[in-house]
This record gives C-alpha cells, structure tokens and sequence, in this order.
C-alpha cells in the first residue's frame, strides 16, 4: 500500500499539474517542450493483451490550442524494483502509443541511493535502444528561500521543505513555505501544512510549529493565525489539540501500512476525522499487534 511519502508528491502534481514540468526542468531543463497549461491524464497504461500496466499518474503539456505536445509519467520509487525496469520502457511505449505525442519517464526517488539506481540505462535489446529515465532525486529539487519563488509555485515550495527542511537552511525553507501557502484557501494550506508536519523530523517540526504559533518571527500567516486562533490561548490549546490528534492519526495509519495491513478508505476517513486524542492513542496501541483491521476498533 502507497505511504505517505509516496502519496504527497503524486498529490501535490494533481493540484498543481504543471508541476511535473517544474521537476523535469530541475532534471533536464532542455527536456521540457514549450507549453502553455497541462492537465492529469488516465494513468492506467493497458494494451489489449492481459498484462495490467499503471503508472502512478500522467500529464499531459499543451498548447495554446489544447493540443499535446508531450506527455510525462510520473512514478514515485522510494525503493528498488527491478521489476520497474521491465515495465518503465512498456509505460513508455503504450502512452506513446495511446496519445500519439512524446513521451517522457519522470521518476521521483526522495532516497539518494535509490535515485542513483532509477538513474541507470535500461537496455531494450534492439541495437541503440536504450533507455535512460530522468531521475529527481533530493540533490536535484531546489531550496525554496525565496518568499516570493514560493508564492508563485507553493506546491514546490512544499517539496522543498519536505526534502531540505531539516537542513542548515531549514527556517529560512520553512518560511518561504509559509509565505506560499498563506496565497492558498485555508483548507487547501491545511492539508499541505498537516503534510509537512507529520513528515518531517522532530527538531524541524517545532520550528515550524514556533514559526505558526508564535508572532515573534518575521512571518505570521493568516493561515497559521486561523490554525492557532488568532493567539489566543483557548484557540492554541485548540489548534495544538487538533494538530497532535492529526498528527497521531497519520502515524497510526503508518504503522498499520507497515505492517502490511489493508486499510479501506472508510477506515482510513474515520481515522483521520477523529479528533479525541484518547481514542487515537487507544487505536495506536493496538496497530501493533492486530492481525486485521477488524481488531484495531474491536
């Protein structure tokens, strides 16, 4: 089953499609075609013979006149698979098929040695066909310390902060990253700063948290104003309140997909709407024992 760390990049190129663009060029800038919007496309990858072939998503770029002018797949790898290098080249070869464009293999690996290895020539076998996938591995997605870089893509923004915030620049990452939400609706920066928080490591996480709650730092966030009930101190026990509920509900769905355990979607929801602390960690101590999740809630 997909982790987080696996879903928050395909998520963040669903909201923001142009994004795959964004990291191709951090890849290979002279790769990407001109364009002027891009749209998700199916990612289901079949030809009519049985074999099952689905990417992690697609997008298309296009022209002024919607037409394509290429497609990119997008495939997250936080592991090696070498059952991946037998597919990627189909992947490739049925898009292209399908969509009648160029078509390019963006695979994302937040994992240095994991990158190198997506990073590796494929040989097809058929003389001079050989296929070398752009690879976006952490050294290659830039630090967002610009406020005003992260306003005009805050998606890359977030990726940034995922991947460097935790760095020797990490408060200056963490708070350019505010700054680009705080151009978002509240739901829409809320999901993103729920992402980042239950992502990054401990240290970077209360940095952010100071930086949200606190008004002595040189960013303040109409966002982080409605998270923390404009200072207040029943508004931040609140948002404090919500935000570790939040947080524990995401670690508990973790342990559960470590363990190898199928979570449904309802399960999934109702997990993540509860908000009585005692509850979560009640359900937590139990993640690591049950065999179904049946006796998570028994």
């Amino acid at each position: 089953m997909p982790t987080r760390e696996h879903e928050i990049w395909l998520e963040l190129i669903k909201e923001r499609p142009t994004l795959a663009a964004d990291l191709l060029d951090c890849v290979r800038p002279d790769t990407v075609p001109a364009h002027t919007h891009a749209r998700i496309e199916s990612a289901d990858l079949n030809d009519h013979k049985p074999t099952e072939y689905r990417a992690d998503t697609v997008v298309s770029l296009r022209d002024e006149h919607t037409d394509i002018v290429a497609a990119v797949i997008v495939e997250v790898q936080r592991r090696k698979d070498l059952h991946k290098r037998w597919s990627w080249p189909a992947y490739l070869a049925t898009l292209r098929a399908r969509l009648h464009c160029p078509v390019l293999l963006l695979i994302i690996s937040p994992r240095p040695g994991t990158a190198a290895w997506c990073a590796q020539p494929i040989a097809l076998g058929h003389p001079g066909l050989t296929l070398t996938p752009l690879v976006l591995g952490p050294d290659r997605i830039p630090a967002v310390t610009d406020p005003a870089q992260a306003q005009d893509n805050p998606e890359l923004a977030v990726l940034s902060a995922l991947v460097h915030g935790h760095g020797d620049d990490g408060e200056k990452i963490l708070t350019a990253m505010l700054h680009g939400l705080d151009h978002l609706g509240i739901d829409q920066a809320q999901g993103y700063i729920d992402e980042v928080l239950a992502m990054l490591p401990v240290a970077a996480r209360q940095i952010l948290e100071a930086m949200m709650r606190t008004g002595t730092r040189e960013y303040k966030s109409e966002y982080a104003r409605h998270y923390f009930g404009q200072g207040k101190a029943e508004g931040i026990a609140e948002g404090e309140a919500k935000g570790e509920a939040k947080g524990e509900a995401k670690m508990l769905l973790l342990v559960l997909t470590a363990r190898g355990i199928d979570v449904p979607d309802d399960v999934r929801a109702r997990v993540l709407e509860c908000t009585d602390l005692d509850q979560i960690e009640q359900w937590g101590r139990r993640a690591g024992t049950v065999a179904t999740i049946d006796e998570l809630f028994g």
